[in-house]
This record gives C-alpha cells, structure tokens and sequence, in this order.
C-alpha cells in the first residue's frame, strides 16, 4: 500500500513546471502509481530523476531512452494516454 505522505512527494515530484510533462506525470502518479507493484514504483521514481528535455523528447516520440526500463515506463504512461 501506498502512504499519502509517498504520494504527497511524488506528486510534487511529477510536477515539473512543463506543461506537456505535468498534464502526463501529475494523473499518472494520483491514478495508476498507487496500483503499481514495487518495482515499478521504483521505476517511476527512477524517472523523475531525469532530465525535463530527456523526458519532453521521449513523451514527445521524439526519441526513446536508452534505458529499456525507462522507455518500458515512459510507453505505460503514453499508453495510458494514447491507447493502442
């Protein structure tokens, strides 16, 4: 189980200050995080240390991370949005 205290940083976390990246971290992480199993908890988290551009050009399908864990994670949260 999730503790608001967790989802309270995440929150903040998720938002970035770039419109394109909150209207797609800030749901995600109110909606889909606290259903996630642990690794993809961590996973999650692992993303929020990246680099706005980074993150703005994998969102964008500008370009993917080199990381396949992270693009696994940028694709959830697309598909969350986009679905197939």
């Amino acid at each position: 189980m999730v503790e608001d205290v967790e989802l309270n940083r995440l929150f903040w976390h998720s938002r970035r200050g770039m419109l394109e990246l909150d209207v797609l971290l800030v749901p995600f992480v109110k909606e889909v995080y606290p259903t996630l199993d642990k690794v993809d908890r961590d996973l999650y988290v692992r993303l929020l240390t990246c680099e706005d551009q980074d993150m703005f050009g994998w969102f964008m399908q500008r370009g993917e991370s080199q990381d396949p864990e992270l693009q696994r994670m940028v694709r959830m949260i697309l598909d969350r949005v986009q679905p197939k």
